[in-house]
């Protein structure tokens, strides 16, 4: 039985698991601990223009690329969402980093906008996993944003301005987590990933040839 678990688990075509909320709700943390608990989740690791904070690292955080690059990105589609940012840095999501893990039964986490997600679930609705996280109060958004002590008083307000914008858009996700404690939180999304890696349109290759092998038992006389 444990070998045709196996089997039906390396087969399977990989999942992405977007996970979006406001500035501060601590999106950040909660990935980082998804990723420390499960060596099946791989990061994706986003293209953006805006320079690198002092403690991050180039093909670790982010591919850090000039404008540009960017733009030639842009004209290849070479990205399965691209965006914008509000503070006046671009962001994009590469196929080919993607579609390496995707088509070998790797799951990918993404730390991704909403704008970005919808572009993600018109091009590759079947692959596609959305988790919305909400904060327990704008008054914890702020103090997280104050304590985090990376960015400028300027910064800080126009992303506490942006957050009823962003959490008006909760109901386009699949699932809605409000982190109040990581603990609970990192809980409830890995049983969100768990459930989604059993769903049928993801096992669909294994399970067909494990199907057919069935049948062809039940004809042996």
């Amino acid at each position: 039985m444990e070998d045709i678990i196996n089997y039906l688990r390396n087969v399977r075509r990989g999942a992405m698991f977007l996970i979006e909320a406001p500035s501060g709700t601590g999106k950040g943390t909660v990935i980082k601990e998804l990723l420390r608990r499960d060596d099946k989740l791989k990061f994706s690791i986003s293209v953006t223009t805006r320079p690198p904070r002092h403690n991050e690292v180039d093909g670790v955080d982010y591919y850090f690329v000039s404008d540009e690059q960017y733009d030639k990105y842009k004209a290849e589609d070479a990205f399965y969402e691209y965006v914008d940012s509000q503070y006046g840095n671009r962001y994009g999501t590469l196929r080919s980093e993607v579609d390496s893990f995707l088509n070998v039964g790797e799951d990918v986490i993404f730390d991704i906008d909403w704008e970005g997600a919808r572009q993600m679930r018109q091009k590759a609705p079947d692959d596609v996993v959305t988790i919305y996280m909400l904060p327990p109060s704008i008054k914890e958004v702020r103090s997280r944003l104050e304590n985090r002590g990376t960015d400028s008083r300027e910064v800080i307000e126009k992303r506490m301005n942006m957050v009823m914008d962003k959490i008006e858009h909760w109901e386009e996700f699949d699932y809605v987590v409000v982190n109040v404690n990581l603990e609970d939180t990192v809980e409830k999304i890995r049983r969100i990933i768990s459930g989604e890696r059993m769903k049928r349109v993801r096992q669909l290759h294994g399970l067909k040839t494990f199907v057919a092998e069935l049948k062809k038992e039940a004809d042996i006389k």
